[in-house]
This record gives structure tokens, sequence and C-alpha cells, in this order.
């Protein structure tokens, strides 16, 4: 049965007062660089148990699909988010406080870290996109991105501005289109010719981490909606650190003193790809979610890496050119920070899932799910002194076969951006990567094949013979077989059929395009007050092993101003008062989109009940906004 939510839903603390707790707890004598806030929810205190298959198993024994995240009690709580300063360094947090006891329930970092001619520091000459300007160039890419701080995507002169509260500074300008000197910042001028290489490395980087994902993949930008970023260059003085700030989506770099500038194109693909993480999946920044986290952003680096070596262009990523190591260039000693291939090598990131991975920093937490997708990608040894095998894979051949970085990175990204939530831990991305293999090569393909063997080297679900695998998604966990639709009509091509609530929404009309067929549901748009809602009841079978909700969504607006004005929420109401009402996410005229944005929900913590899916919009007075909806769908297996 359904845990119930807390029967007392009056907090005994104000927000203010949960806010004061967190900033106690996190930095006392901290400034904040942003307004903190504090949210009132039902939060879920989560604990791990195991299947009864594996209940007699000795702990170092356990895979990963042999326990579970599951719900030991609902809480009312505030969730603060603390975006502070303190000695030189930036401090963001995010903080669950007990609305009742005032007690810390959990806490996690939210900072996630580490064609004019440029003379860049790593990589020689390289083109760079920039601007003209009345005296001259700026560097200011308006071809990659819209909108943004700066009108486009821009590399700043952040001028030893305090990490403790960077300002970002100006954009880059020149009299003449070659910059830099290719030489690693002397700490003299930030504008001169040795000062401009870290703008060089920056602006170089951008645009590859922009170029790979929208030429590979059709993502643009970090939020897929094409929304410009910055970079700000030379950020504290001899500071040693680059970080993504979701709070102005941007990054900062470092001069760098224990290391080179940091700005190094696997470094930049990093960062950069926090910011899509931030737009997508989310994944809490701790435990396993956060190791996740840090393993998005250390395969975007390196494809990143790859997709730049072979020259910036073209729809795939080359299948070598990048050194499967984290941040080689940027070390003096010529050590990197992490190895993809055998990440054991640092000393504290382990090769293999095991229960205290989720106790990790997510910097080392990471390691698994990094080796799982180099094998994914460049295949393993099977000679056991090799670096590249793995005692996990034992069925045949010993050594899998990866299947390249371009697939690999498909397959990965798909997974990400249309399937994984937040809290997703190892056993569920290896769950979902399988789906998205499935879904783009076909459920008994060589790709979907690989992803089983290459999370089975890391510990997670079992081994496979390379000439067929489980064939399903929910892999191990019990309730395979063929997935079983459960929304009726989700594609509207029945017109109103299994829908319930403002069915007029539901329409062929040409003036918007459906994501298929002929028919979609058109909420919002009329440029008056006005509130729209769709629902269908659906049910979530008791012996459920997976449950997702996915849908296409279109958002065009006339609005203008950065201000949310209209919005379409999507909840999950368990029927018969049997639990609290879900919000899964709430989209608003700010996150415009060219086209359909697949997203996707795990649905798998309803299983057993009844629900009502909602997706209800609320317009204001004036200025449009579209959300267009289309193929629907909650797949169970």
């Amino acid at each position: 049965p359904a845990l119930p939510a807390p029967a007392d839903l009056t907090p005994a603390i104000s927000a203010d007062d949960a806010i004061r707790v967190a900033v106690q707890a996190i930095a006392p004598g901290g400034t904040h660089r942003w307004p903190p806030s504090a949210e009132l929810l039902i939060y879920p205190v989560m604990k791990t148990v195991r299947a009864a298959s594996a209940a007699n198993k000795p702990e170092e024994q356990l895979n990963a699909l042999d326990v579970q995240e599951v719900v030991d009690r609902y809480a009312l709580a505030y969730l603060v988010q603390l975006r502070m300063a303190l000695n030189g360094k930036v401090i963001y947090y995010d903080v669950v406080v007990d609305a009742r006891s005032g007690a810390i329930i959990t806490q996690w970092p939210a900072l996630k870290t580490v064609i004019g001619s440029g003379n860049s520091q790593y990589n020689g000459v390289v083109p760079i996109s920039t601007s003209a300007s009345a005296g001259g160039f700026q560097m200011l890419d308006s071809a990659r991105g819209t909108g943004g701080q700066f009108g486009g995507m821009a590399i700043t002169n952040a001028n030893h501005s305090s990490p403790n509260n960077p300002n970002p500074g100006s954009i880059y300008t020149n009299s003449s289109n070659t910059w830099g000197d290719g030489k690693q910042y002397s700490g003299g001028s930030t504008t001169d010719a040795n000062g401009q290489t870290a703008a060089v490395n920056a602006l170089w980087g951008l645009m590859n981490t922009y170029d790979t994902n929208r030429n590979v993949l059709g993502w643009q930008s970090l939020d897929g909606n094409n929304t410009a970023t910055y970079i700000a260059a030379h950020v504290g003085t001899a500071y040693d650190n680059a970080f993504y700030d979701d709070s102005c989506h941007c990054m900062y770099i470092g001069d760098g003193n224990s290391f080179y500038s940091l700005g190094a194109i696997d470094v930049i693909g990093h960062e950069m790809s926090h910011g899509v993480t931030a737009s997508t999946a989310d994944l809490i920044y701790a435990g396993e979610s956060g190791g996740l986290n840090e393993s998005n952003s250390d395969i975007g680096g390196e494809m990143v890496e790859a997709y730049a070596r072979a020259g910036g262009t073209g729809a795939v990523v080359p299948a070598s050119g990048n050194d499967w190591m984290m941040g080689t260039e940027i070390s003096k000693s010529g050590e990197p920070l992490r190895w993809m291939y055998k990440p054991h090598k640092d000393g504290s990131s382990p090769d293999a899932w095991s229960t205290s991975l989720k106790n990790l920093d997510v910097h080392y937490s990471s390691g698994p799910n990094n080796r799982m997708f180099y094998f994914l990608s460049q295949g393993s040894k099977a000679d056991p002194a090799s670096d590249y095998y793995s005692a996990f894979l034992t069925r045949a051949p010993a050594a899998m076969t990866g299947i390249g970085n371009d697939k690999a990175y498909r397959i990965w990204f798909k997974a990400l951006t249309t399937k994984f939530t937040s809290a997703t831990n190892y056993a569920d991305a290896r769950n979902k990567v399988l789906q998205a293999a499935q879904e783009l090569y076909g459920a008994s393909s060589k790709e979907a094949i690989a992803v089983q063997r290459a999370y089975a080297a890391i510990n997670v679900g079992a081994d496979v013979d390379e000439e067929g695998g489980d064939g399903g998604g929910g892999g191990g966990g019990g309730g395979g077989g063929d997935a079983v639709e459960q929304v009726r009509n989700g594609g509207f091509e029945s017109g109103a059929t299994g829908w319930s609530g403002s069915i007029g929404v539901i329409t062929a009309n040409s003036a918007q395009a459906p994501y298929e067929g002929t028919r979609y549901a058109w909420l919002g748009g009329n440029g008056r007050r006005s509130t729209e809602t769709l629902t269908q009841q659906v049910q979530i079978p008791a012996t459920a092993s997976s449950a997702q909700l996915s849908f296409a969504l279109h958002i065009d607006t006339a609005e203008t101003k950065s201000t949310v004005y209209d919005t379409m929420t999507v909840t999950v109401v368990p029927a018969g008062g049997s639990g609290a009402t879900a919000t899964l996410a709430t989209y608003t005229n700010l996150t415009p989109a060219a086209g359909y944005q697949l997203r996707s929900f795990d649905l798998l913590p309803y299983k057993g009940q009844t629900v009502t899916l909602s997706f209800a919009m609320r317009e204001d007075r004036s200025k449009q906004t579209s959300f267009v909806l289309d193929k629907v769908s909650l797949l169970t297996k």
C-alpha cells in the first residue's frame, strides 16, 4: 500500500526559519550571491531494501539490481536553495529542512565544478567565431544561441573578480581578429595577447560543445531551446577551479596555480554538460544520482574533445580523438583528474558499483559509470592484467565488443534527456539506457546487448552473451516481457476518446503541427485569461517493474518579458485520496522551443495504484502562450 502523506500539512517553522537553519549548517559567515529560497513540499525520505532473491547474499556479492531505493516515509519539508560565497569560494547548496522539527533531512552541493583566428594554449591556431564591433571585433558568437545575458554565446573578462562573488565583466574586444599568444597566462594584463589566450581557449571550447550537440544530436545550446550562454575567463587570481553556475547558466574559468589555465576542451565540455543535465534530468548532486551527474559531464567532455579534435564538423562523433582521461592538459604533473577506463587509478574512484557507492563524493561515485561508457564505446579486454578488463564479464566473448563513440553518445544522451529523473540511480540508469538503445537500434540489437554487457561490467545487472540479450528494458528486476501501453488515445487521433476536461483543445488545426499523425492537444494560445485541463485515469499494475510516462511538448509564446505569465503543470493524482498530488513538471512562457521536446517521468512509485494524469494550463489576460501536447504514453512492464 502507498505510504500516507503527513497528516498535518501545517509547518511549525516559517520559510525564513528554514533558511536560517540551512545557512547556519552550511556557511554561517557567508554572504548571499543570489536571494535564498525555501519551497514547502512533501519530501520522500528513502531507504535501501534488498530484493527477496538477494536477502541472504553477502554484502560484497550484491549487484546493483539486488537492491532498491524505496520510500521509508514522507515528510513535510522545505527545500532551501542557498547560493552563497565565503572566503573566496562560491558555496551553493540545496538543503531539505523538516518543516515540523527544523531538523535537516538531507543536503547536497548544487555547484557543478571543475572565424577569427585564435592562438589557443592547448590546440594551436584555431578558428573562433567573433563579431565586428565599432572598434574592431568582439568575442560574441551570434551564430550560436539566442538571447541570454549578451544576446549570443560570449566570452567575457572577469578580470580577477573574486570567486567569492564573481562579476563576469564585459565581452572581450580586440582591434584585430587575431587573438592570444598561445601561452599560459603570466599574471599580467588580462586584455593583451597573453591575457586573451584564456578567452580563446574558452570560445573554442564553447563553440565545439555547442556544435557537438547540435550537429550530432539536434540539441541546441544547454537547454535544448537554443538559449545563449557565456564563459567568464580570469576569475580570481591563480584560481584552481572552473565551475558551471546554473543561476546564470554560465561558466567561470580560473587561471590556475597548481593547474594550468582551466580552459581545456574536455573541461569546458564537462562544465557545459552540467547545463544540459540541469535543463533535463536535473540529477540530484549527491549519492548515486550525483555520480551520474558528474559522469554525464565527463562523457560530454570526452565526446566534445573527440568532435573538436577532428575539426568540429559533421553529423557524427568521430571514433577517436579523445584520450578517455579528464583534465590531462591542465595538469602540471601530467596526471589526469580521472581515468574513465580504469577509475581507481586515481586512488579514490571505484571501478564498479557497490552499496557504499552512494556515500562517496560525486566526483568518485562517477567512476563506475565512466567505465561503463568506455566499455560501451570501446569494448573491454579479456586479459585480467589489463586496465580494460572486468571480472564481472562472465559470458562470451570474455572481451565485450564496443559500439563506438557516436552510437554510445546517442544512446546515453537520449536516456539522460528523455528518461532519467532527478533521483535516477545506477540500476535505474541501466534500465533506461537499455530502453534508449532498444528504441534507437532495436530490442535485440547489438547496441542493446552492448549496453547490458557494459553495465554488467560494473556490477549493474547480469552479463549476457553477445549473440543474444535479455530483450527487455527492466533487466534483472522482475516483470520483463513486452511493454504495455496504459494511456488510451495518447496521440489524440481518436479525438476525445479516453480524455476528460477541456476536450475542445484536441484538434487538427493547421496553425500548429502535430508531433505525429494529424491531431494534437493545443492548450493555451488564447491571449486572454483562461484555464484548460486534460486528464485521463490510468492504472499501473502491481507487478510492474517499470512505468514510464512520456509526452511530446511544443511551446511558443508572444510574451517578451522574463516573467512567468502562462503555465502548464503536469501532475499525478492518486485515486480516492490515497496519496498526495505530485507535480511532475511546470512549463512556462519562459521556455519556448522551436520544435517538440520529448519529456519523460518515472511513475513506478505508483505501481498498484490507479492515478489521474493531469495537464493543466493557465493563461493570463494578454499575449498568448501555446502548450502543444502530443504522443502521451505510459508504458509499463
